[in-house]
């Protein structure tokens, strides 16, 4: 080891430089292998006091030693030498020497770099200053570039002062608008004036180092590629600070009319007004206003649309020749969800229909009004010629076809197949059905050749963190697995019996797993969770001590349920075997064996009988105990949100072992644990399969989460309703307040999952419309789930043909809602009201639902032409179209 080494490996970099500086570069050339060698070695201790005070000197020295410049770019950038803390002046000390060409390389090459890879800006401009080169247009040097003349601040001057004197201004800003995502820089600070970006580039505009064309062109282009808000919301206060003359408006139409039809709403709102302020000076041709106007018509912002026909009025009423060209356009707003929009659509073609001379546009109107809502295609008939409605069809319910659970498929007849199924479940969480063949696969080749599956295995046990010599791995096993929290999931249930049959994990930290004793309950899920977890722990155990043939406990369905006759053959191949059952395993099994079918459960119990054992005689009580049955299920409104808790179920209690006799204990509402290990949710997809035909149960510990998702916009909790929905037993209070505060989540994944709960629900006769229309009608009351995500959930549902469902939900919801609406209640009207209203009109006007609302009139009479009152009023046409008409 020569004196460089160790002196880099003592860390002492001023030393270091000084070496550098005494050899030449063919001697500085021949000692970097002993450097990369020293590399490779700190990798593996990265972390360590060694590695880190070792670590500064070697980034020096490794730069200095190596010829190349692509070779001293990939140093520089390396992800272990990020943090090594060494500033940009030492790196150009050690670099000054070398040639000017290969300075300008290095600048480009560490340009080219990701952002991400954190080059320092001061060292690329400072190598881009010393080799006199034309600065790197990147996006790691533009972002550099944006943060370091935003964060000289501290000199003083401003923003735009700092830019004026900037000799790589014009090259830098041009390729400003070609960074995606840079909208958050220009953002840094909401100041005005000269120390804005935005105020910033439209003086250098008008003061001449920025092209003015140039720069308009580059802005608008960068609005119609889109990007984020944020970039959009930078680059439009550019365009507007830009302050566009009425000739340059006039030059770019055909962008305008691009960025109003599909740009996002604040981009597109600037670009109608730019269009309406030239087609009310007549500087825009009829034509062209019709064809903007037909895309501004379709887009879902009601405001956007709103506009567009005001702009169409004004220009109407000036010029009576417009109308056969732009009424047309208007009438394409006669199928716009809104009926507010369509009601402003039709009131703009009624006031200028007898200036249209064409008998075609007359009757292309008349058409169109076809699109209208039956209220107002009845005013449409009497002034735009429409044809009546015919009369209506009987309508017929779409429900999805009722779901069918899935037999699982045998467990993996060879060691190969099952370590492809395991490395598989490893990868990426499998579902529950594949979990449970790869755990009863396991199982199984455990106890029939554990040396063969271990070769199997050997490819997937390769790739884990945990395989390997260093002691500090199986520190973090024991302590993980030893102590774990949070449940398992379908890569950690696996993962502890491939760990297990590694023997990776000591005996002592299995036998304490399921030393018997009720455990500490911190939060609601424990219950499901440590039911789950101890056929796992007992299983991994078992593998390790006395393997078992088989695992009785593996579902016949993927629902979870398991089937009575082949938990007979179970148990009687576990005579003929002479094997000892696994007190865990038997216990799910039991509470996973169908009992519903009351014939089936009593043949099979004779069965069970016959066998003269102990799990036999206990398999035929259990199945000759009855169908099962739930505990009291209480729903507590005093306080919002709405919970419900369950009380004792006895039969839960007795003959089973501790880690699941707290499925049967009371949960309360009220008792919150000091801290909940399951915040990630992965185990949440397996919790329905513990206790397949009591749903319920499940329901009322997985209903905080269902509320967080709604009230704490938490993500992922509404996973489990589809899985509830196509669970066994009854759906009771429990499971419909989960859907109702699905239905009102916040992310629109777990909104899809509470709409399909609910449809399943449906299609399965299963659904209580008074009950989850009552419980929606009290949670929007009380604020714990918003209108607006509720109102486009339902949208979703009744789009796939279940407008009777949704109306169902829907009529028991509102009345409540437009009470204290009608009562002038101190909150005032309920924000997206309106919306839940034009849901409940269009699923009345489509199921041809009929009879009275209360508190509708009320509403319906209310003054003014807000969404609101006019989606009251079309839901009382759809309810009672013989007095609307």
């Amino acid at each position: 080891m020569t004196s460089l080494t160790e002196t880099v490996r003592a860390g002492r970099t001023a030393e270091v430089i000084g070496l550098l500086g005494a050899m030449t570069a063919t001697e500085r050339r021949s000692l970097f292998p002993e450097l990369k060698a020293l590399r490779k070695e700190l990798r593996a201790t990265r972390w360590n006091e060694p590695s880190r005070r070792a670590y500064p000197a070697l980034y020096v020295a490794g730069v200095a030693c190596q010829t190349g410049a692509a070779g001293v770019a990939s140093w520089i950038a390396a992800a272990d030498m990020r943090w090594s803390g060494v500033s940009p002046a030492v790196l150009l000390r050690v670099l000054a020497d070398r040639e000017t060409g290969w300075l300008a390389d290095l600048a480009n090459r560490l340009a080219q770099r990701p952002a991400t890879a954190q080059v320092p800006y001061e060292l690329m401009s400072a190598l881009v200053r010393l080799a006199d080169c034309p600065a790197p247009t990147t996006d790691a040097y533009v972002r550099g570039w944006v943060r370091q003349v935003r964060g000289n601040w501290r000199r003083g001057n401003t923003l735009l002062e700092r830019l004026r004197t900037d000799p790589d201004l014009v090259p830098l800003v041009t390729a400003l608008f070609e960074v995606n995502d840079i909208g958050g820089l220009l953002e840094w600070t909401s100041d005005e004036g000269p120390d804005s970006w935005h105020e910033a580039l439209a003086r250098l505009t008008l003061e001449g180092p920025l092209d003015r064309r140039a720069t308009v062109d580059s802005c608008v282009a960068r609005l119609l590629r889109g990007g984020t808000n944020a970039d959009h919301r930078a680059f439009l206060r550019v365009l507007t600070s830009l302050a566009l003359t009425r000739e340059e408006q006039r030059e770019r139409v055909a962008d305008w009319a691009a960025l109003a039809s599909d740009a996002v709403s604040p981009v597109a709102s600037h670009a109608q007004a730019v269009l309406g302020a030239l087609a009310l000076d007549g500087q825009l041709p009829h034509r062209h206003l019709a064809e903007v106007s037909g895309a501004v018509l379709f887009r879902p912002e009601r405001k956007l649309v709103r506009a567009q026909l005001v702009l169409l009025g004004k220009v109407l009423a000036r010029d009576a020749a417009a109308a056969d060209e732009l009424l047309p356009a208007a009438a394409q707003a006669f199928g716009h969800e809104d009926a507010g929009v369509q009601e402003r659509a039709l009131k703009l073609a009624q006031r200028h229909a007898k200036k249209v001379h064409s008998a075609e546009v007359r009757a292309d109107l008349a058409l169109a009004a076809e699109q209208l809502i039956p209220s107002l295609r009845v005013q449409a008939v009497r002034s735009l010629g429409a044809a009546p409605a015919e009369a209506a069809t009987a309508y017929e319910e779409v429900l999805p076809p009722v779901p069918e659970p899935a037999r699982l498929a045998p467990a993996a007849a060879s060691v190969v197949e099952l370590a492809e199924e395991v490395g598989a479940a490893l990868a990426s969480d499998t579902d529950v059905t594949g979990f449970e063949r790869a755990l009863d696969g396991l199982v199984r080749h455990a106890h029939r050749d554990r040396d063969a599956l271990l070769q199997a295995l050997e490819p997937v046990i390769s790739r884990q963190w945990w395989d390997g010599t260093d002691p500090f791995h199986g520190l973090r096993l024991e302590y993980q697995f030893g102590g774990v929290r949070g449940g398992f999931d379908t890569s950690a249930g696996l993962d502890l019996l491939v760990v297990t049959l590694r023997g990776k994990l000591s005996t002592a930290t299995l036998r304490a797993a399921i030393r018997p004793g009720a455990r500490d309950q911190t939060c609601g899920h424990d219950a499901l969770s440590q039911a789950f977890d101890a056929r796992l722990w007992e299983v991994a155990y078992r593998v390790r001590t006395d393997p078992l043939p088989f695992l009785l406990s593996t579902p016949t369905w993927s629902t979870g349920l398991l089937e009575p006759d082949e938990l007979v053959e179970r148990l009687d191949a576990y005579r003929r075997l002479g094997a000892r059952v696994s007190a865990a395993d038997f216990a799910q099994a039991l509470l996973r064996v169908r009992r519903g079918d009351r014939s089936v459960a009593a043949a099979a119990a004779q069965r069970a009988a016959a066998l003269d054992t102990a799990e036999g005689r206990r398999l035929a009580h259990w199945l000759t105990a009855g169908a099962p049955v739930l505990p009291t299920i209480r729903r507590r409104t005093s306080e919002s949100p709405a919970l419900v808790e369950s009380g004792e179920l006895p039969e839960l209690q007795e003959d089973f072992p501790d880690a699941f006799r707290a499925l049967g204990r009371p949960s309360s509402a009220f008792t919150k644990g000091r801290y909940c290990s399951h915040w990630s949710g992965t185990p949440r997809p397996h919790w329905p399969t513990v206790l397949p035909e009591l749903r319920e149960l499940v329901a009322v510990r997985v209903l905080p989460d269902l509320t967080a998702a709604a009230m704490d916009d938490t993500r992922g909790a509404a996973s489990v309703l589809p899985l509830l929905a196509e669970s066994g037993g009854e759906a009771g209070k429990a499971t419909h307040l989960c859907v109702a505060y699905g239905l009102g989540a916040r992310h629109p994944e777990d909104r899809l999952a509470a709409v399909d709960a609910l449809l399943v629900l449906a299609a399965r006769g299963q659904l209580d419309s008074s009950r989850l229309g009552a419980d929606l009608g009290q949670l929007v009351r009380h604020g714990a789930v918003k209108p607006l995500r509720l109102a486009e959930s339902l949208r979703t549902a009744a789009s796939t043909g279940a407008y009777a469902t949704v109306w169902a939900l829907l009529g028991h919801a509102l009345p409540p809602l437009l009470c204290e609406l009608a009562a002038d209640g101190p909150a005032g009207p309920v924000r997206g009201l309106g919306d839940l209203l034009a849901v409940a009109a269009e699923c009345a006007e489509r199921s041809g639902a009929r009879g009275d609302l209360p508190h509708l009139a009320r509403a319906a009479d209310r003054r003014g032409s807000s969404r609101l009152v006019a989606e009251a009023r079309r839901l009382r046409g759809a309810l009672a179209p013989e007095a609307a008409a």
